[in-house]
């Protein structure tokens, strides 16, 4: 589904642009270029007064799985956000514990705090904390825009298939021109 609008009560939400995920490579849109468009995105929404909420992943599960468990060494400072996104104090900050950011009810409350009805998402990955968290605002009735080239993943195959075949089913697709243009 295209675009229908950027709603009055939309959040940007800027997802594990953090020091943990800053050397994993990102396809089919490179790291640098989804950190150019979700600032873009951001200076937007502010000028527009729309709340802006940058999330990074501070733990996970810790249930098995048959990939079992991944991540490797991380630095002391992996959650911390990357200083080039340009964090500003009027903008939101929130911490996650699962893929997606309605693991627990921290994130639907601070929604509701900030009377948001509809999610703009970008940033890594797109199958893991994009898709969880695109599923959770759309069963929650939240309509969801997914900017897809401001969304990433380790493997371009998977990214295809969420944001082809996954995605459309919980969220309207659209690049970030469009959604600068619908903001404008």
């Amino acid at each position: 589904m295209p675009l229908t609008s950027i709603d009055n009560n939309a959040a940007l939400v800027v997802l594990d642009l953090q020091v943990g995920t800053a050397g994993l490579p990102s396809v089919p849109n490179a790291l640098s270029d989804i950190i150019e468009r979700s600032v873009a995105l951001a200076d937007a929404f502010r000028a527009k007064n729309l709340p802006v909420i940058w999330v990074n992943v501070a733990g996970g599960s810790t249930a098995r799985t048959q990939a079992g468990a991944g991540g490797g060494e991380l630095p002391d400072n992996w959650t911390e956000l990357l200083p080039e996104l340009g964090v500003q104090d009027s903008d939101k900050k929130f911490s996650k514990y699962g893929h997606g950011t309605f693991h627990d009810n921290r994130f639907a409350e601070l929604l509701a705090e900030l009377n948001v009805g509809q999610l703009v998402l970008t940033g890594v990955t797109t199958s893991f904390a994009v898709e969880s968290t695109a599923r959770g605002a759309y069963e929650r009735n939240i309509n969801v825009v997914v900017v897809s080239d401001a969304v990433g993943d380790l493997d371009p195959a998977v990214n295809e298939n969420s944001v082809e075949k996954v995605l459309p089913n919980v969220a309207e697709i659209a690049t970030s021109t469009e959604v600068l243009e619908a903001i404008s």
